[in-house]
């Protein structure tokens, strides 16, 4: 990323009008007073040369902020949402765009943009001057992969920004700035007072990020979501240590995001953050397990149990690898991979219906305890054919069916 920016003023204005005609958005500009500019994550990306999905536009107007809103979004046929009536900020919505207007706040251009969270998003694109305002250095920064404030009172009106951090460090391998650091230290816990479900988006958006092992890795050492003593359990591992090298991008990609939340976070955490019921469960089986394996040695495990471990964690088994032994980690990647291995992948030879039908038994548990020792008689290769199942069946029933008097 360093080697490919731009630093060239007028390299950058080419690239944000070629956008920005790319975008139609003459139907917007033609709505904008005097004064009005372009500021943050758009020209962040453009300048890193960053494609993504969504595009955020961020707009800043001296005045009337929802009045020009209302009729850019009447002349578009677009989507209009007021986020903030009293300040006047509002929300346009075509497509995949997202064009937030706000009115500026100071009296000046360079005093607005001093009260932005980093100086990497402080850059403005003034549209009637065409060109660009960069008081606060941003572009410096963008070309050192620096995070910098200009003010310690800017993440503290939006203690967000402190997670908003570690976000940067995720999506684009940015070095956090050593007073912010300690700044970071010391008014951690004012993260608390955010809304959980803002909180919740931006961890997603860190254990997604290309760089997320060293976001966690960060996070963990700043201790920003417990006491000093949080980290200190024995299912949070030494992240710098393991050798994450042994899946495939696309394990990477689906997997290690619930891995680093389970690293970052206990299941209290995870509730309070409003996290979905899905990971909750998922990493109590995490947290389940490890702490079955920490007390028996998995070489000891009965057939119950390494069936049961199976079947619990079959859908995210790579999430769990590394709390396994070394030595173990290409064996077991190598049987969960392949998708016919009964044990790593527990399935049945008939279902629930079929039996009813051949053995004559309702629903219920006697039902749902045969089918599971169906599957783990198939698991461990001791199962062959359809026939061979049913016959197994019969003779389950005979012996655990409830013998009436």
């Amino acid at each position: 990323m360093k080697g490919s920016i731009l630093t060239d003023h007028t390299l950058i204005i080419d690239e944000l009008e070629k956008s920005i005609k790319l975008h139609n958005w003459n139907s917007i500009l033609a709505f904008l007073p005097n004064g009005s500019y372009l500021v943050g994550g758009y020209i962040r990306d453009i300048i890193l040369r960053r494609e993504t999905e969504q595009v955020d536009v961020d707009i800043v107007v001296p005045l009337n902020a929802i009045e020009i809103g209302k009729k850019i979004a009447a002349n578009i046929g677009s989507k209009f949402i007021i986020l903030d009536k009293k300040r006047e900020v509002i929300r346009i919505i075509l497509k995949h765009i997202y064009i937030d207007i706000s009115n500026q706040v100071s009296s000046t251009i360079e005093g607005d943009l001093s009260s932005r969270d980093f100086s990497i998003n402080s850059i403005a694109f003034l549209f009637d001057k065409k060109c660009l305002f960069d008081p606060l250095n941003g572009l410096k920064d963008l070309k050192l992969s620096l995070l910098r404030t200009h003010s310690e009172m800017n993440l503290l009106n939006d203690p967000l920004r402190i997670l908003r951090c570690f976000r940067f460090v995720s999506e684009f391998n940015f070095k956090i700035d050593s007073n912010l650091i300690t700044f970071i230290k010391k008014n951690k816990v004012q993260l608390f007072l955010v809304a959980k479900e803002r909180i919740n988006y931006e961890i997603q958006k860190i254990v997604n990020g290309l760089y997320a092992l060293d976001a966690i890795i960060l996070i963990k050492k700043i201790n920003i979501f417990g006491n000093d003593n949080f980290y200190e359990e024995s299912f949070f591992l030494d992240l710098e240590k393991i050798n994450y090298a042994e899946l495939y991008q696309e394990e990477k990609e689906k997997f290690l995001p619930l891995f680093f939340i389970a690293q970052i976070l206990d299941e209290a955490s995870l509730e309070k953050f409003k996290f979905s019921k899905v990971e909750i469960a998922k990493t109590k089986l995490l947290r389940k397990w490890h702490f079955f394996l920490k007390n028996k040695n998995i070489a000891q495990l009965n057939e119950l149990d390494r069936f049961k471990l199976h079947q619990e964690l079959e859908m995210f088994l790579p999430s769990f690898i590394f709390y396994l032994p070394p030595n173990l980690h290409f064996e077991w990647l190598k049987r969960w991979r392949d998708k016919e291995d009964k044990l790593f992948h527990p399935t049945n030879l008939i279902n629930g219906n079929v039996i009813k039908k051949n053995l004559k038994i309702e629903d219920g548990p006697i039902l749902g305890d045969l089918l599971q020792y169906l599957s783990k008689e198939l698991a461990f290769q001791r199962l062959n054919d359809f026939d061979e199942a049913i016959y197994k069946a019969k003779q389950w029933i005979q012996q655990n069916a409830p013998k009436c008097d």
